[in-house]
């Protein structure tokens, strides 16, 4: 767009700059939105309103309203990006106001939706999921029942019981992770995503960069926690004992709500958390940590054909 200065040098350049002014006036007098503004408060405006207010007018005139003028928001024709103008009476003189347009309104909330759900190693179409979108074959839908009732009953510093996915590959369990994540979001509510086998090979290797202490306190703080896939890792005393335990032993004392997905029921998981990839048997331990998980989450199977496939 042309900038309201340069337009006036333009007008004031050689003898006819009265002509040129009256064709602008009239112009701008004509467009339909400025005819209805000025009609609208016609009892508001001052006598001389019009005239000391026409650059305002011709301002508001040649920019786009509502996007109707701009292809995107990053070809915005408007003198500032993504936001259009309005006019308002300001002690009975004209006044003109710029506000966020429709697709900036559209990218601030998706960025502040994007804030809110923070994840780790998980696909973006996980990140996207809608319960709108969730296939209700009749077999998922006691998970997703528990999934909306957790998003609806939950209020922030209040105990609240999560939910342990299990099932077989591909029914669904991480979408349903998702769909939580993006309604809470609307809630205004932060959660994470984190793909557990990931999220414990970075944890093996921050060892050497001194930032494994860090990683744990930010992820056991979550006020949502979400642990897709648990049990598809490759399982070691220290992953379970120094990673897993203490995250899931601060979130039990501190009642931080955790969910689950998994492959395994919390018999399978026990059996999968006793023994070490060096085969080593230890009992004791794995039931510690089952103990914690099932203070934290209440199991839900969730059924159906395998969506991969």
């Amino acid at each position: 767009m042309e900038r309201i200065n340069d337009t006036l040098k333009k007008f004031g350049e050689g003898n006819n700059f009265q002509e040129r002014y009256r064709a602008m006036k009239q112009e701008v007098l004509a467009h339909p939105d400025v005819r209805a503004f000025l009609r609208e408060h016609e009892d508001e405006l001052t006598s001389n309103a019009v005239d000391v207010g026409m650059i305002k007018l011709y301002e508001y005139a040649n920019q786009s309203k509502a996007c109707n003028k701009c292809p995107s928001l990053q070809e915005c024709v408007n003198m500032m990006q993504g936001y259009h103008p309005s006019l308002v009476i300001v002690r009975g003189n004209i006044e003109i106001q710029y506000d966020r347009c429709p697709r900036k309104l559209t990218e601030d909330n998706q960025k502040k939706k994007e804030k809110l759900i923070k994840s780790l190693y998980v696909p973006k179409d996980i990140l996207e999921a809608s319960f709108n979108t969730i296939d209700l074959d009749g077999e998922r839908m006691e998970a997703v029942e528990a999934a909306i009732r957790f998003v609806e009953d939950y209020k922030p510093g209040e105990r609240h019981k999560g939910i342990y996915f299990y099932g077989e590959f591909g029914v669904g369990k991480s979408y349903i992770l998702g769909a939580i994540a993006n309604k809470l979001s609307q809630k205004q509510i932060s959660s994470m995503i984190v793909y557990v086998p990931e999220l414990f090979r970075e944890m093996k290797s921050s060892i050497a960069d001194s930032t494994l202490n860090d990683k744990i306190e930010s992820i056991k703080r979550e006020p949502i926690l979400m642990l897709d896939d648990i049990g598809a890792e490759t399982m070691s005393s220290w992953i379970r004992d120094e990673v897993l335990g203490p995250i899931l032993q601060f979130r039990m004392l501190e009642n931080l709500p955790t969910l689950f997905t998994s492959n395994f029921d919390f018999s399978g998981l026990e059996h999968h958390l006793t023994y070490s990839q060096r085969g080593e048997e230890e009992k004791m331990k794995a039931m510690r940590v089952m103990e914690r998980i099932r203070y934290l989450s209440t199991p839900i199977r969730v059924k159906g054909k395998n969506k991969r496939l």
